[in-house]
């Protein structure tokens, strides 16, 4: 880092709204405030408002605490995103911020990029240029869009970068820093064995079960879906832990889906005690992005319940299979998956993501003071 003669500070402003934000800001919001040169406001949209998507995380991790909560959510993706875009602009132009940073590819990040393009601030983009190439995918148009107004652009792998270069988002302006999930990861994994009680709590033993999430509208808010995926995974040898999302745990409830009796459903849990699930399951099984990630750093094969995904390294590797919603390849996927040997190391960096953005970010910021 240089010296930065002049003592300026630097103001970013960080927006956040779902889980998978404010685990990748565990890491980056500690190592912006070390280059001693950024301070930072985190602004909480609201996306993911209980306490069991939000508080919890803040809590656990340490994340500073958000200077302001919009309390946007609820609503469907346009009303959400309009209603944000408003709200960010006011605390933007309030702020005037040197950077404002967003992350990932929801709501709350597109509604940030949008207000802050147009108020001509220095867009940073963290976790820049994944691509799943399917529009149908809300994420897919966030990202996009977010990445091509972006001014500054933090890839997670070398695959990212390349697919940003096609899409003539190229030079300088792009870096291949690798996923701060990764840095996350490694921090609390430890920490995670050491402090929760999860498996105690649930009466589970390290590879005894399957880990399952889903919350993804193509997967949830169809009745016959819904109801051939679970039974799917309910006809596996070893039990399943459902971590039920409040939305999906609603659909559940309307369409008065039949749970298998070796599916046992439980409420959304702290970062600690997923980690340690991750950790100990035999397998885990999920349409989340994150998750797909978070299980191959913790060295767990993972079934995604979809038909792409927008980090195919994992599946090029063998570590991961998408099998959509069919019953015949979710349940061959269950002995081919669970057969897979050592992680290969290194598609997402080394752990030290957030270092990299912080002093990258910090060197051209003093350089354009």
């Amino acid at each position: 880092m240089s010296q930065n003669p002049t003592h300026k500070k630097f103001q970013v402003v960080t927006v956040v709204g779902a889980r998978p934000q404010f685990v990748k800001a565990a890491a980056v919001s500690p190592s912006l405030l070390a280059t001693g040169i950024i301070e930072e406001s985190i602004v909480h949209t609201g996306q993911h408002f209980d306490h069991a998507m939000s508080d919890v995380f803040f809590e656990e991790m340490g994340i500073p605490s958000p200077a302001v909560n919009l309390g946007i959510g609820g609503g469907t993706h346009g009303q959400n995103t309009g209603r944000m875009i408003e709200a960010l602009e006011k605390v933007l132009m309030e702020q005037r911020p040197d950077a404002v940073l967003v992350y990932g590819d929801t709501d709350s990040t597109l509604a940030a990029a949008i207000a802050a393009s147009k108020l001509g601030l220095r867009l940073v983009h963290v976790e820049a240029g994944l691509r799943s190439f399917r529009r149908a995918m809300p994420e897919e148009i966030n990202r996009v869009l977010t990445d091509h107004v972006s001014d500054i652009l933090y890839a997670p792998s070398h695959r990212a970068v390349e697919l940003l270069s096609r899409e003539g988002i190229q030079g300088s302006k792009v870096v291949n820093a690798g996923d701060v999930m990764h840095d996350v990861a490694l921090r609390f994994s430890s920490l995670s064995k050491e402090r929760s009680l999860v498996l105690d709590r649930l009466g589970l033993h390290p590879l005894g079960y399957q880990l399952l999430t889903l919350h993804r509208k193509e997967n949830v808010d169809d009745p016959t879906i819904l109801q051939r995926v679970l039974s799917a995974i309910g006809s596996a040898v070893l039990p399943t832990v459902f971590l039920v999302h409040p939305r999906t745990a609603k659909m559940i409830s309307e369409f008065g889906i039949q749970i298998p009796t070796n599916i046992r459903l439980i409420n959304p849990v702290g970062y600690l005690d997923m980690l340690r699930l991750v950790q100990d399951c035999s397998l885990v099984l999920t349409d989340s992005g994150g998750l797909q990630k978070e299980a191959y750093f913790l060295g767990r094969a993972c079934i995604t319940l979809r038909d792409e995904t927008e980090w195919i390294e994992l599946v090029e590797a063998g570590v991961n299979r998408l099998t959509g919603t069919d019953p015949a390849r979710i349940v061959k996927a269950f002995d081919d998956m669970t057969t897979v040997g050592d992680m290969p190391e290194g598609i997402y960096g080394n752990g030290n993501a957030a270092e990299k953005i912080a002093r990258d970010l910090a060197a051209r910021l003093e350089a354009e003071a």
